[in-house]
């Protein structure tokens, strides 16, 4: 796709998009803006100021400003939480910011049909603590959920902790609303189950980062929440140890909730950064795995069994947390993990690349190799029972700013060619291309896929105003 022309929010543009939403949900003083100018990623790196943000109400508000500028060439970044890792949600050439804050209502919760609809600007965790009453959760949630908004779940294609047993985002959008670059209104799918009717084009929108559209509403199907949970955390003399064993869990024929890999850096960053404890004499690396189901009896079998082939394959221990209290704790250290590390080093290069199962022993070796290379460290852990794990990058504290801007992207070169290459891994399994990544993308994927992602752009944001810089390089 050929680079854009973009035209210029002028006083005359302003007055009208304030004229649609008002003047309490336009923000252009800098200072106000600058919240919006970054998302997760590096502020210095990627971050870049708006012309103007908008807190619109209505998806009837939104249109209004999409067909504004769509007439006048405005790019447009939509905005959830901004709690993405991939620059998705940076504006990186300016002009509006779109963010549904506002749009946080949930419409309906039908029980009959399992489902409930709500809009994009509702924190993923307030949804789900709205149906406990119900008896009925959102399974396809991230680990982000007490700060992430819908709409960026769904943009993102969002996966978590529990994608093991209940899969990502996707596995229960039903339906959406969504405005089109040309500020037209759709309404895709709905709360059936099952649908041939045409193209799927609903799952076109899920993942697409907000390239193609704005996510405004969405119909999810819902789950009865599990009546029995318990976890195991088994430390391993090694990393290498603990991930083997991941391949040989999935073999068991039981289907555990999560199975989550931390190696030792990375459980004490965050157990110091949450001032906390974990047995950690000897320890090189620790497995968390959780199991949930209806009847208690099936559950302990299948706890024990687990915890009997990690003994097998040489656990140091296998610790069982039952009460609320310990699950708590111990999910809090995996959870903070990624903001530990921040802490400890704001310069750092927060990495999600996903292989297939039987590939996720080969990973380790390889960061290891990178980390003497380049004198780096590479703290990891993630969802290991889907193979995506998060390596970050961590700058050594020694050497210059200068240095690490040169380093940075030959390590993810290295790692990203033998994940795709070697391993038929991505380069992310859940955080997004956006601008961090799209280099690589066009690097690594055939020739043919890429033109067909570029001809889906062109054909439905043939102005190249919807979410611009992200997923696909402008030449």
């Amino acid at each position: 796709m050929k680079a854009h022309s973009y035209g210029t929010l002028n006083p005359s543009l302003l007055a009208a998009l304030t004229s649609i939403v008002g003047p309490q949900n336009v923000v252009v003083d800098k200072q106000r803006m600058e919240a919006y100018a970054h998302d997760e990623t590096s502020r210095e790196e990627y971050g870049h100021l708006p012309d103007v943000v908008l807190t619109p109400n209505t998806t009837e508000q939104i249109a209004s400003i999409m067909r504004i500028a769509h007439a006048s060439r405005i790019p447009v970044t939509p905005r959830g939480a901004g709690s993405g890792l991939s620059g998705g949600a940076i504006p990186v050439y300016g002009g509006i910011v779109l963010s549904v804050e506002k749009m946080n209502r949930i419409l309906e919760i039908d029980e009959a049909n399992l489902t409930v609809t709500a809009e994009a600007g509702i924190v993923t965790n307030e949804l789900n603590e709205r149906l406990k009453s119900y008896g009925l959760f959102f399974a396809g949630y991230p680990m982000s959920l007490e700060t992430c908004f819908l709409g960026g779940n769904i943009a993102e294609n969002a996966g978590g902790g529990k994608a093991v047993k209940y899969g990502v985002t996707s596995r229960y959008i039903l339906g959406l609303e969504v405005v089109t670059p040309q500020g037209e209104v759709l309404q895709l799918g709905g709360k059936v189950v099952k649908d041939v009717s045409g193209y799927d084009v609903k799952s076109l929108y899920i993942g697409s980062e907000g390239t193609l559209g704005v996510i405004t509403k969405a119909t999810i199907r819902l789950l009865g929440m599990p009546k029995i949970a318990s976890d195991l955390l088994i430390p391993f003399a090694s990393a290498q140890q603990a991930i083997s064993v991941v391949p040989q869990i999935m073999k068991l024929g039981i289907i555990p909730t999560s199975i989550e890999f931390m190696d030792r850096i990375s459980i004490e960053m965050s157990c110091s950064y949450l001032n906390e404890q974990l047995p950690l004499d000897g320890v090189g690396a620790m497995l968390l795995i959780e199991i949930d189901g209806t009847d208690e009896q099936l559950v302990e079998r299948q706890l024990v069994q687990v915890g009997d082939l990690c003994s097998e394959k040489g656990a140091l221990e296998v610790y069982v947390a039952e009460d609320a209290t310990n699950r708590e704790r111990i999910w809090s250290v995996r959870r903070n993990i990624a903001e530990a590390i921040k802490v400890y080093s704001p310069v750092q290069s927060l990495e999600d690349v996903v292989v297939p199962i039987g590939s996720i022993p080969l990973v380790l070796p390889k960061l290891e190799y990178l980390s003497r290379k380049y004198d780096v460290s590479i703290p990891c852990y993630g969802h290991a029972g889907d193979g995506n794990l998060h390596a970050t990058v961590i700058k050594n504290p020694e050497s210059s700013k200068e240095s690490w801007l040169e380093m940075e992207p030959k390590i993810l070169a290295e790692l990203y060619a033998f994940v795709v290459g070697e391993l038929g891994g991505k380069i992310s399994g859940e955080h997004g291309i956006g601008c961090k990544r799209k280099r690589y993308l066009k690097a690594l994927t055939g020739a043919s896929e890429y033109a067909l992602f570029k001809t889906v752009k062109q054909a439905l944001d043939p102005y190249g105003i919807m979410n611009p810089g992200k997923i696909l390089d402008e030449e």
